[in-house]
């Protein structure tokens, strides 16, 4: 955290007038901004982000995140790969949804090509998205608390994330960088056994949620810090293009898995459930999060009785060894855990994308502090930013 400080006339340097503020006898009177740098090393900032913030005293007057620390140029890298590599790539950019990531690559190539997937394989990518988005939302109701000085229940969301982790690692090998779409359908069939295990561990899941509700959302502390904190109106999500967690709550009724379903969503409306909060705040975010690992665990649970009930059969569409996507261009997006990713696919009938654009969640939410943080004190830039459910590589991919 370094700092350098700013002197000016007047206005601050985001036209706000500390004089003003002060009870001053107006803006003739010489001010003293602070500039104060959070990052793009620090605990507050999940990796290398930086915020540039303009104070005076104590409360925020501007804000400019500054990103590009830890940019691998993913989208150029795309070019130069096969349809294949690719997507060992495309998991990355948000380390926290590999899964949900894969799936954009993959849908866009099999919609460019004509292909239709296994029904099979359709039914368990949808299940192992949901496994996914739980795994995500376990990370930020653990990791947000402590942001705000609540260790304990980072505990409780990683004895739940393991228990998921566990069933997860077993089908695909991977603990985070699963690898286990293929354009076509999967990697391969399920372990013997597999959903039973499954489904035991969504049941520990739900039983045990309860006590990570309980020890953050009835603490008096952690409501003092977030309730009312960061109100972002729904203006501002539209403004912005924010979308997911955050964008519901403060009100925006939105989930392509409802609105435009894809995978086997279209066929599991009656348990979708789209979670809402109209308040916009820090602990509504949190809230939103929390409720939608129950929608999540409902949606498992559905998947897991449809897969038990369907016969044996192919899980993937065999695809020649060089594999080729026919010339044009297409758009796929899919409902990810921190909100909308899409993916803008531009073919020359090559082994090898002329053009793989990629629109990821996070970016979006960190573009909005500009307009959120100006009248905040820094205690609660520390909460916003927390409840904001980013990861530093999906916006700098």
């Amino acid at each position: 955290m370094s700092t350098e400080r700013v002197v000016g006339v007047g206005a601050g340097a985001a036209g706000f007038d500390p004089a003003f503020e002060r009870g001053g006898a107006g803006s003739d009177l010489p001010t003293t901004d602070m500039v104060l740098n959070i990052g793009p090393q620090h605990p507050a900032t999940h990796g290398v982000l930086r915020l540039r913030l303009t104070l005076d005293g104590e409360r925020i007057v501007g804000c400019e995140p500054i990103i590009g620390y830890m940019h691998r140029g993913a989208e150029k890298l795309f070019e130069v790969r096969d349809y294949r590599q690719i997507i060992v790539l495309a998991n990355r950019h948000d380390w926290l949804s590999a899964f949900a990531n894969e799936l954009g690559v993959v849908h866009a190539v099999e919609r460019m090509m004509g292909l239709e997937v296994p029904v099979r394989a359709v039914w368990l990518r949808t299940l192992l998205a949901e496994l996914n988005r739980v795994l995500n939302h376990l990370m930020f109701l653990g990791s947000y608390p402590l942001e705000l000085g609540a260790i304990t229940p980072v505990f409780y969301a990683f004895r739940e994330r393991e228990t998921i982790q566990a069933v997860m690692e077993e089908l695909s090998g991977g603990r985070m960088h699963y690898m286990f779409n293929r354009v076509g359908g999967l990697k391969e069939d399920l372990p013997y056994g597999w959903l039973g295990r499954t489904a035991a561990a969504s049941a520990a899941v739900r039983k045990r949620l309860p006590d990570i509700e309980d020890i953050i959302l009835g603490n008096e502390i952690f409501r003092a810090r977030t309730v009312g904190v960061g109100k972002l109106a729904p203006e501002l999500i539209a403004q912005y293009g924010i979308s997911g967690p955050i964008a519901r709550a403060s009100g925006v009724d939105a989930d392509l898995r409802r609105d435009e379903p894809y995978l086997a969503y279209g066929e599991l409306q009656d348990v979708l459930r789209v979670v809402t909060r109209p308040e916009g705040d820090c602990f509504a975010r949190f809230s939103v999060l929390l409720e939608q690992v129950k929608v999540s665990l409902d949606l498992v649970d559905a998947c897991l009785d449809k897969l038990s009930s369907l016969p044996a059969g192919p899980v993937n569409v065999r695809l020649p060894k060089i594999l080729k996507v026919p010339e044009g261009q297409t758009y796929a997006w899919t409902e990810s855990p921190l909100g909308i990713n899409g993916y803008y696919l531009v073919s020359r009938g090559d082994k090898t994308p002329w053009r793989l654009k990629l629109r990821s969640a996070s970016f979006n939410n960190i573009s909005v502090l500009p307009a959120l943080l100006p009248g905040t004190m820094i205690p609660d830039m520390i909460a916003i930013l927390g409840s904001m459910f980013f990861v530093v590589g999906d916006i700098d991919k």
